[in-house]
């Protein structure tokens, strides 16, 4: 029998491995530009910005549309705080320091990624409603998702359960105000 902890490392490994390889590249200019505006750009003001475009549209459903995006964000903020302070894993930064982005955070644990999350809430519920647009959306909140991992904030199965946990999120909420 498998004990937890020989367990929690055998599926960490390849988390460990990718985030060697990762915090160690030195990624050309443009793509540290890139992945530093995709990071920043999943702070929060970008989703303020699409939440006031689609108030300010004149389609009947934009408030049924930003109520359901509201709404997946903020259990997703919840659940992902929670999980966050419960599991209590380091960033990737924070174990082997990272060669070009020094991104400053407002809490220093990094499973489940809270970008990702966000992003896809966003990204499934507003394009659930408005579903010509729903491609872009799903660029934005992956190019985020991945900036989390090139700048060295989050580990791949943080961006995955985060995004995962988010889309479901946006889905849900779509689904309960359409």
């Amino acid at each position: 029998m498998i004990s937890v902890a020989k367990a929690k490392h055998t599926l960490s490994r390849p988390d460990y491995r990718l985030m060697s390889r990762v915090n160690r590249w030195n990624a050309p200019r443009w793509v540290r530009w890139w992945m530093l505006l995709a990071t920043k750009a999943g702070d929060g003001w970008l989703w303020g910005l699409i939440g006031i475009a689609v108030l300010l549209s004149s389609d009947p459903l934009r408030f049924r549309a930003f109520e359901a995006a509201a709404c997946a964000v903020a259990i997703g903020v919840v659940i992902f705080l929670k999980v966050k302070h419960k599991v209590a894993r380091l960033r990737p930064r924070d174990i082997e320091p990272h060669c070009w982005a020094n991104i400053v955070t407002s809490d220093k644990f990094s499973f489940p990624s809270g970008h990702s999350t966000t992003a896809f809430a966003v990204a499934l519920s507003l394009g659930s409603f408005y579903p010509e647009v729903l491609p872009l959306l799903l660029i934005v909140a992956t190019n985020i998702a991945v900036s989390r991992v090139i700048v060295g904030m989050h580990f791949l199965s943080d961006v995955l359960v985060g995004s995962g946990m988010g889309a479901l999120l946006g889905y849900a909420a779509f689904r309960f105000a359409a």
